[in-house]
């Protein structure tokens, strides 16, 4: 019986790829850089990826990731570098602006409420995830956020899952699931803390070899079968 729900934020409760869009294309307009096409936005999310998974390789900090994707882009782009710390700034408050539930995310969790204890475990900044978690509402239906900025501490590193346990105890490993999109940082992350495991995977993409997928979700109305 599952009794710890530890839920991943961007691409499993909310829609992050429609936030990134939105938010990439009016900063274009506010910074006079004209407009910025669809497929501008597909080439940074491409690097954007690429550097996040550095982070949880641990072969970069945090502050590489957010400033270095922008300056990487932007030389790509053509667009003077030396404003990507600024528009980083900007784009971390503007993410929050664009609130899209997946599979009816909020209702799942308010139907789970006093029934199971649910936490969100998230990568994403300070800045982002608190915006997001009070405009869309889904932190006040939480038993607790942690997010990797406050901990010192990356998914899928066993020290940050160590301090959202000391945190929230007493837990039983077995009785805790992790679910989220994120092979290297969710289902890594969920094996490294030894808890059960729930990749959401809307597209049906095949897992490579080497993690330790427990339950394979396409929708999220899909845990409820596996509490």
């Amino acid at each position: 019986m599952i009794k710890t729900i530890l839920w991943d934020v961007d691409r499993t409760l909310l829609d992050f790829d429609a936030a990134e869009r939105a938010a990439i294309h009016s900063l274009f307009v506010e910074f006079g850089l004209g407009e910025c096409s669809d497929e501008q936005v597909a080439r940074y999310s491409v690097l954007n990826m690429k550097y996040w998974e550095k982070l949880e390789r641990g072969e970069i900090t945090k502050p590489q990731v957010l400033v270095g994707r922008f300056e990487e882009f932007f030389a790509e782009e053509g667009i003077d570098v030396s404003l990507a710390p600024q528009f980083n700034d900007a784009y971390q408050l503007r993410l929050g602006d664009t609130i899209v539930y997946r599979d009816d995310s909020y209702e799942i969790v308010k139907s789970l409420r006093g029934k199971v204890r649910q936490c969100v475990v998230s990568n994403g900044t300070v800045v982002a995830q608190t915006k997001k978690l009070t405009r869309s509402g889904l932190g006040a239906l939480m038993d607790g956020v942690f997010l990797s900025e406050q901990l010192g501490a990356e998914k899928p590193k066993k020290e940050f899952f160590d301090q959202v346990f000391a945190a929230i105890g007493p837990v039983e490993k077995g009785e805790t699931m992790i679910v989220g999109d994120s092979l290297t940082s969710d289902i890594r992350g969920g094996d490294n803390a030894g808890i059960v495991t729930c990749w959401y995977n809307p597209e049906g993409i095949k897992a490579p070899e080497g993690y330790r997928i427990d339950h394979e979700i396409r929708d999220l109305h899909e845990v409820y079968s596996l509490l």
